[in-house]
C-alpha cells in the first residue's frame, strides 16, 4: 500500500488524516486492490454495489448507454478519484451507470459500511471520512449539475465553450490540457466527433482559441464567454 500513499493525499476522502495513519485506516476499513486489464469492466449499470471505488493508477470511464446501445461518457476517472460513492447511499444500491476500466487500471475498494460506522475502536480518522464523504457528495451534485447544464445547450460552440472555460477556470490558467481525446469529448459532451473538430477548427481560426492535441489555449475569454449568451 506504501508506494500508493502519495495518491491517498490527493484523494478527498482521506484529507485531513496524517500519513502515519494510513496502514492502520485501510486495515480498519477493509479496503483491498483489485486490478483490471484495459477496456475491462469494473462494474456494470444494474450491479448492486456495496463498495466505494478509488483509482490508484491508470484511467477508468464512467459511461452510460441508452436503448439504443450507444454510449455516452459521463466523466472520465484518474488517480486519487473516488467512485460508486453516490451509489453506495441510496437503498437499492443499483449502479445506474457502468465503469470501465481505459487502461489498466488498480482500483482501491472500501466497504461503505466500513466508511460511515465506527469500528468501535474510537478510531479518530472515522469522523473525517464521514464529513468527506458529505464534501464529495456536494462535489458530486455540482459536477452533475454542470454535466446537466452542457446537455440542455443546443449550440455545438455553446457545449465547447463552456466546457473549455470551466476547465480553465479549475486549471487558473488559460492554457490547459483536458484529459479527454477528440473521441472521448464528442461522446463527454454528446455530440458527433466530426462536426465538433470541424467546430473547433472555426474556434480556432476565429482566434478564439489554440489547441494541440490536449493542449488548449484560451486566446480571447470574453468572445469565448460571448458564445453562451
Amino acid at each position: 500500500m506504501e508506494q500508493y500513499f502519495e495518491v491517498f493525499k490527493k484523494c478527498v476522502l482521506f484529507r485531513g488524516i496524517k500519513e502515519n495513519d494510513y496502514k492502520h485506516l485501510l486495515k480498519c476499513l477493509g479496503a483491498q486492490i483489485k486490478h483490471f486489464e484495459k477496456e475491462e469492466y469494473i462494474f456494470f449499470a444494474g450491479d448492486v454495489i456495496n463498495h466505494v471505488g478509488i483509482v490508484l493508477s491508470g484511467r477508468a470511464q464512467i459511461i452510460k448507454e441508452n436503448l439504443a446501445g450507444n454510449k455516452h461518457i459521463i466523466a472520465i476517472l484518474n488517480p486519487s478519484n473516488i467512485f460508486a460513492e453516490g451509489v453506495v447511499c441510496t437503498a437499492s444500491r443499483m449502479a445506474p451507470v457502468t465503469v470501465q476500466a481505459m487502461e489498466e487500471v488498480e482500483v482501491l475498494q472500501i466497504p461503505y459500511e466500513r466508511i460511515i460506522k465506527s469500528c468501535g475502536r474510537s478510531c479518530d480518522f472515522h469522523i473525517g471520512l464521514i464529513q468527506n464523504m458529505m464534501v464529495i457528495l456536494g462535489g458530486k451534485n455540482v459536477l452533475l449539475n454542470h454535466k446537466l447544464e452542457l446537455l440542455t445547450l443546443k449550440g455545438m460552440r455553446e457545449k465547447l465553450a463552456s466546457y473549455l472555460l470551466k476547465t480553465s477556470l479549475e486549471s487558473g490558467s488559460n492554457t490547459f490540457q483536458i484529459p479527454l481525446n477528440r473521441t472521448e469529448l464528442a461522446d463527454f459532451l454528446n455530440v458527433s466527433r466530426t462536426s465538433m473538430c470541424r467546430e473547433l477548427s472555426r474556434m480556432k481560426n476565429e482566434g478564439l482559441i489554440d489547441l494541440y492535441g490536449r493542449s488548449f489555449r484560451i486566446l480571447d475569454k470574453e468572445r469565448l464567454a460571448e458564445c453562451l449568451e
